[in-house]
């Protein structure tokens, strides 16, 4: 499976640790920067183009890091077709791939120690989405949300 990652400064030194591991876990890594460290960089640049990779190749999943991972999610579903996720424990990653399909995961570098940050990230990249109906349906609300930008009609007051 293909993960893109990205992140700002906050996130560069775990994302440098993510592509070392999850390379040795037979992951194809696509970094999308930063390439090198600056504290003066911006992480909407890497997050935009992290979503927009993810989305342009279907089957591939997104990690976006930052301190919080607030704004880089954010970011991220700014890109039509991006269900990007605040991960903060393995539960959290795993219920947004089972029950939201999320493409993308946020993490704030932050907020965890090494390990528990790369727990977080392989749940995610090893959950699948359940297919369940009421899921499916969820999802296909939002999309056409995000397509058409009509509200979907609330329902009726008993």
């Amino acid at each position: 499976m293909r993960v893109y990652l990205g992140s700002d400064h906050a996130g560069y030194e775990l994302k440098v640790h993510l592509a070392n591991h999850l390379a040795k876990q037979g992951y194809d890594l696509v970094d999308v920067g930063p390439f090198l460290f600056d504290p003066d960089d911006d992480y909407p640049v890497f997050c935009l183009h992290s979503g927009a990779r993810v989305v342009a190749d279907p089957g591939s999943l997104g990690v976006v890091i930052g301190g919080s991972g607030n704004g880089e999610q954010i970011a991220a579903n700014k890109v039509a077709g991006v269900r990007a996720a605040l991960a903060w424990n393995v539960e959290t990653a795993q219920l947004a791939r089972q029950h939201n399909d999320a493409n993308v995961v946020a993490v704030g570098a932050r907020q965890h120690t090494l390990d528990e940050a790369t727990a977080i990230v392989e749940a995610f990249l090893s959950t699948p989405f359940s297919g369940n109906d009421r899921h499916a349906r969820r999802i296909a609300q939002v999309a056409e949300y995000e397509r058409v930008g009509v509200l979907p009609a609330l329902p009726t007051s008993p």
